[in-house]
């Protein structure tokens, strides 16, 4: 398939030494620019990259946090390096090996389709292997931004997607860590951006870590929710007062 060099794909890394080199070389096949965001890891991440880097095999940029600033943070930084060099937009995934990436295609298909301004990739079709405690909380925190947003978002807590230039541009981030992803969905949402679902698979190695702590990520997503009333309610006003 034809790849849309314009388009870079996006992957923030805390302590991933185990699995990023891999993601990196399945990632490869499809030539285009790999922003890495090292968030303050404090393993091998940044080395393994750094060496891949430097063997000129891979089109890979690296960027580093000098401490844990948070998954929203890393991904804040990756997008104002992608909106500074001028991409039409990033495909955002996991470092730890939990997306396909050949699933990378049907992103980069949609997009040269339906030019959507944002997609999320949804594991509700196939979420087999799924915690159940993992599913039901992402069926809960789904059900309830798809109502704050006033449309369908399946799977709202997925790192893997889509989002174009304009959505980056025009979408002011507030959060720092996991809740910055359904933040994103809300805001462009309110401004009435395209948003897509796309099938995805997800994979759950034996070993696997969740950095998603279940008490103070929950905390955070409903103190989201709270402040998303605000939001919502200051957005409609400035909305009206821009028609008037």
């Amino acid at each position: 398939m034809k790849v849309n060099k314009r388009i870079a794909l996006l992957i923030p890394a805390y302590n991933e030494e185990k699995y990023i080199r891999r993601v990196i070389k399945n990632c490869a096949i499809y030539s285009l620019k790999m922003i890495i965001v090292n968030d303050g890891s404090f393993d091998q991440t940044a080395m393994v990259v750094k060496n891949l880097k430097e063997s000129k095999k891979y089109p890979l940029i690296l960027l580093q946090h000098t401490r844990n600033r948070g998954k929203g943070a890393a991904l804040d930084t990756g997008f104002k390096y992608a909106v500074k060099k001028g991409y039409q937009g990033v495909i955002t995934l996991d470092a730890d090996g939990q997306h396909d990436t050949k699933e990378i295609k049907k992103f980069l298909q949609m997009v040269d389709k339906e030019k959507p301004d944002l997609i999320i990739g949804s594991r509700f079709q196939n979420h087999q292997g799924m915690p159940f405690i993992r599913l039901a909380t992402n069926y809960t925190t789904s059900w309830i931004i798809s109502w704050l947003a006033g449309q369908k978002v399946e799977d709202v807590q997925s790192g893997f997607r889509y989002i174009s230039n304009k959505v980056i541009k025009n979408i002011e981030l507030k959060t720092k860590h996991f809740e910055t992803e359904p933040e994103l969905i809300l805001k462009a949402a309110w401004l009435n951006y395209s948003i897509k679902n796309i099938p995805i698979n997800t994979i759950y190695h034996q070993d696997f870590v969740s950095e998603v702590n279940k008490f103070t990520d929950t905390l955070k997503f409903f103190k989201l929710v709270f402040k998303s009333l605000v939001w919502r309610r200051s957005f409609l006003r400035q909305k009206i007062s821009d028609f008037q």
